[in-house]
């Protein structure tokens, strides 16, 4: 066997010294997070445990919302042996996160990063407490960004991070860290039966959702009162109605008294465009809510028949 070369030895610990680097800034801030379930009868249940990364000296802690949904009674355990009691300050399933606060003070916090900024190849690093096993580091790569899947709400949670970080249950809402030891993800879910697929929610959601969770103790979405799904069209009926996608969004139903309702759509509509912006899917649909003002007039295209209309409907805040 060949030795290795001094070229070799420096690249190896030149990487070791970024993860113990990393290791060093944000592993304070990683806590274990143990949850008592409330149960029917009143009583505390079985529970759960996964990871969590504080994000202020005066005690708030992002996890997922998995890991704190239901909790009757949690508490987080630092890594100087500390175990502090905590209460969800907010949870948003659809973005599988939740804001804790912890009743402590001075806490060790971690720093914020982008995702906008990340590239394919990058460094990254996982830090939490798989299976039980606190304070475990993992490191690896950015495999892919724009990643989407759905949260258990149905709604899809939109520019995830794949990486081939090593994670198993427990990792769950631990923070992904970039090499300057930044916060830029929260780690959220792994493939059964599959290595090297691991995905983390992008820490710019992850503010914006504390923003909301902040300030309104909830996350606002823009909500219009219908159901749809994705309708194909055949290319010769796409040529003929001037639709360049292979899909438009149908309606199946719409709610009485809803935005939708009241802006003229009906069952049987089909919208190819919001506001000029194409719209071929509902996963496009809801990600075109998802930034509009609520409470301000939005322009839809729509194919009724074989005619085309542009109605006007005002998104309301999700219920």
């Amino acid at each position: 066997m060949s030795q290795p070369t001094a070229d070799d030895v420096e690249l190896l610990d030149a990487y070791s010294r970024a993860v113990v680097s990393v290791v060093d800034a944000v592993g304070p801030a990683v806590v274990s997070v143990v949850v008592e379930r409330k149960g029917s009868d009143g009583r505390g249940g079985p529970g759960g445990a996964g990871s969590g990364v504080i994000v202020a000296p005066d005690g708030y802690l992002v996890t997922n919302d998995h890991v704190v949904h239901d909790a009757g009674r949690l508490g987080a355990t630092l890594t100087d042996g500390r175990t502090l009691q905590g209460a969800v300050v907010g949870e948003d399933p659809s973005t599988d996160l939740a804001l804790v606060r912890l009743n402590g003070a001075d806490l060790p916090v971690a720093r914020l990063g982008l995702s906008a900024t990340l590239r394919v190849g990058q460094l990254v690093v996982a830090i939490g407490n798989p299976l039980g096993f606190q304070s475990t580091v993992s490191a690896g790569v950015v495999s892919a960004l724009g990643r989407s899947f759905r949260s258990r709400t149905g709604r899809p949670i939109e520019n995830v991070i794949q990486t081939d970080v090593a994670l198993n249950p427990g990792n769950s809402g631990g923070p992904l860290v970039d090499s300057s030891g930044r916060v830029v993800g929260i780690n959220t879910a792994v493939i059964a039966m599959a290595q090297g697929l691991s995905f983390a929610i992008p820490i710019d959601t992850v503010t914006w959702v504390i923003g909301e969770l902040l300030a309104h103790g909830r996350v606002r979405r823009a909500w219009l009162g219908l159901v749809a799904q994705n309708r194909p069209l055949a290319p010769a009926v796409a040529r003929r109605l001037s639709i360049a996608a292979a899909t438009v969004v149908e309606i199946v139903a719409v709610e009485p008294g809803g935005p939708a309702a009241v802006g003229g759509l009906q069952s049987g509509d089909w919208i190819v465009a919001v506001d000029e912006h194409p719209t071929a899917t509902v996963d496009a649909l809801h990600r075109q809510l998802a930034v509009a003002t609520i409470g301000t007039p939005v322009g839809l295209a729509v194919i009724r028949g074989a005619g085309r209309l542009r109605l006007t409907v005002t998104p309301r805040e999700n219920a």
